[in-house]
């Protein structure tokens, strides 16, 4: 496997534009199931480079090429999904000629696991077709959200289109299976996929050792503090915030806020009325451990249960917060399963679990994970 190499200063002076989870078409379980992801695809023989493939979408259509793509483009909004997903497959180095410039905060995790980036042509957020088509592509990979907007005005330029979800861990497996197909390493698809079952169905044996009205209520809230306003805000239930919430065996407490397709607005009143057991904190633009600092710090939250209890806590996060629907939602909900049933989960180890995750799934060897990753683990991590 490749050992990508940079040093923390190189990666701290990238800024980059800002991206928000969006919605998942799945709705979450009542209480955590026997979640099973579909199966890779069968064939784990590479496909030649040469040969006609054929894939179907997120969103359902049936995508044929001539050939492997040679030169792919990663383009719109939210991609850091889509890249990171990507960027599973060694391939991606050397067959991505163009990538979105897109971060939250001021860190950018790419130029850990690609040392070829620089030759790459950076895009921007905004991003028009004929800029993305002047890349000159095989092929473009978005995201499902950016379909109407770019990728039907790609697709009436002549340009081939693959569109992703990764929304869910059903989603999310689906879409590594096509990348699979797209880069031509169906072998690599199942093993991440592999990866990714084995750690569902550790958090499962651990939620299972807790009855259903055992589990503690729980309440997930993103803080935002836009120009001295603040706010705060849950998801909807059909997000993989709530999903992860509840495979990890809480019970959400804002079901009743949960209405929309977006982040709804909860008021404290609201907050101290559902007197949950646990709190959490997502917070993308703000230091999250700066938040809960303020927050365990003001009078008013000192009056909750879960501050008094010690149980407010401030969401992991690295380079990106572990509660999106990135690559990293496994480690927020193995995370998550130790926060929620701390009892069940004492042989959870998170950090080793991280370092497991970055050298499995990119390659980066334990001293580039010491050097480049581990300074910036942030939340209630050890």
């Amino acid at each position: 496997m490749r050992t990508p190499y940079i040093t923390l200063l190189v990666m701290i002076t990238i800024l980059l534009a800002a991206c928000t989870p969006p919605v998942s078409p799945t709705q979450p379980p009542a209480s955590a199931p026997a979640l099973t992801l579909p199966a890779a695809a069968p064939s784990l023989t590479a496909t030649p480079a040469s040969n006609p493939i054929s894939v179907t979408d997120a969103a359902g259509r049936t995508i044929t090429l001539p050939r492997l793509p040679q030169r792919i483009t990663i383009a719109g909004r939210a991609i850091f999904l889509v890249s990171h997903a990507a960027y599973l497959f060694p391939e991606a180095i050397t067959r991505l000629v163009a990538i979105g410039e897109t971060s939250q905060g001021s860190i950018e995790f790419l130029p850990v696991v690609d040392p070829k980036l620089k030759e790459k042509q950076r895009l921007k957020v905004d991003v028009g077709p004929e800029q993305v088509a002047a890349t000159n592509p095989d092929l473009v990979i978005i995201k499902i959200s950016q379909l109407e907007r770019l990728g039907k005005p790609l697709e009436a330029l002549g340009l081939k289109v693959v569109a992703l979800d990764l929304e869910s861990p059903e989603a999310f497996a689906r879409d590594i299976k096509t990348l699979g197909v797209l880069f031509g390493n169906e072998k690599r698809a199942a093993e991440i996929t592999a990866y990714y079952q084995a750690r569902l169905d550790r958090v499962k044996s651990i939620v299972d050792q807790l009855p259903e009205d055992k589990r503690p209520r729980v309440l997930l809230m993103q803080y935002a503090d836009r120009d001295g306003a603040v706010t705060l805000s849950v998801p909807p239930m059909a997000w993989i915030q709530t999903v992860m919430t509840t495979l990890a065996g809480g019970r959400p407490a804002w079901k009743d806020a949960a209405a929309g397709s977006g982040w709804n607005k909860v008021g404290f009143e609201q907050i101290a009325a559902w007197d949950v057991d646990q709190i959490f904190i997502i917070s993308y633009f703000t230091p999250v451990n700066e938040v809960v600092k303020k927050l365990k710090a003001d009078p008013q939250w000192q009056s909750l249960r879960a501050v008094k209890e010690n149980r407010l806590y401030g969401f992991a996060t690295d380079f990106y917060s572990w509660d999106q629907a990135d690559t990293r939602w496994i480690l927020g909900m193995l995370w998550l399963a130790g926060k929620i049933n701390p009892e069940a989960a004492k042989g959870l180890d998170i950090l080793t679990e991280t370092r497991d995750f970055y050298q499995r799934m990119y390659g980066i060897d334990s001293a580039t994970f010491d050097q480049a990753i581990k300074p910036l683990l942030t939340g209630d991590l050890p």
